[in-house]
């Protein structure tokens, strides 16, 4: 049975990785309708085009498979957004190009979604582990529940790996010109107007690196935490914190950033 899915992987110098991540959604219990490869203008002389080609005729008449080619790059945001515009499906689920999801994920996520309809934005838990590790099963019940406003802006509980949404409630897109943290500025617009948010407390989806201070976008710390901060900064302009709120969250992020460094300094040594 297929589901009524879009699933968006935006797709940058991904051509070691993208054959783990495409099959984990081939892979699934319950199919999605469609897949957007977003190729985010790669500079590495048409290597990760040619892997999404090659995946598209690899699944031919599994996975609808459908492949944006950027004109120029624009980072993650932007190509989540073309093919969030360019999706067909009511929900919208994110993988970036480097995960993996559980064999199970569409089937629970999904399955949950289409019997509570109040919920806009649905996530889950994510484990980093090793390349070569099998999935691990799930053996309890999958357990939902809400995310509360206090809660997710001290933390961005929910990583884009995990994200399925409503399209038609969301007028919110990522903003193109954010390179970090674009992902928590828009959860937390949905959370912070009002939007139902809920995370299952299972780990349907899986990192191969580090959350901070290894390869690709987290590995430059302060970048990141600039981004956090103006995240914050944003939701305040737009009036959906107030001034101590925000002064608060950023004595909060900055300690946080401290902890991170040290945290990274260890490992290193």
């Amino acid at each position: 049975m297929v589901c009524p899915v879009s699933v968006i992987i935006p797709c940058y110098r991904c051509a070691a990785t993208i054959d783990r991540a495409v099959g984990s959604v081939a892979g699934q219990t319950q199919l999605p309708a469609e897949i957007m490869l977003v190729e985010d203008c790669s500079a590495d002389g048409g290597k990760t085009l040619a892997a999404l080609e090659h995946l598209r005729e690899r699944y031919r008449g599994i996975l609808n498979i459908k492949i944006i080619a950027m004109e120029q790059n624009g980072g993650p945001g932007r190509a989540r957004n073309a093919g969030w515009e360019a999706a067909s499906q009511p929900y919208i689920a994110f993988l970036d190009a480097d995960d993996s999801w559980n064999p199970r994920k569409l089937e629970l996520q999904y399955g949950w979604m289409s019997e509570h309809p109040q919920v806009v934005l649905t996530g889950h838990r994510s484990e980093k582990i090793a390349p070569e590790s099998q999935f691990p099963e799930l053996t309890d019940e999958v357990v939902a529940h809400a995310v509360s406003r206090r809660k997710f802006l001290l933390s961005n509980s929910i990583p884009t790996r995990s994200v399925m949404l409503r399209r038609e409630h969301i007028s919110y897109r990522f903003d193109p010109a954010k390179r970090h943290s674009e992902d928590y500025l828009l959860w937390l617009q949905i959370v912070l107007i009002g939007n139902a948010v809920w995370q299952f407390d299972a780990p349907l989806a899986y990192s191969y690196k580090a959350d901070y201070g290894e390869e690709g976008l987290s590995a430059d710390l302060w970048k990141m935490e600039k981004g956090e901060l103006d995240t914050y900064i944003r939701v305040w302009r737009e009036r959906l914190i107030s001034f101590p709120v925000l002064s608060a969250l950023w004595a909060y992020s900055l300690s946080k950033y401290l902890r991170r460094m040290v945290l990274v300094f260890l490992r290193r040594r």
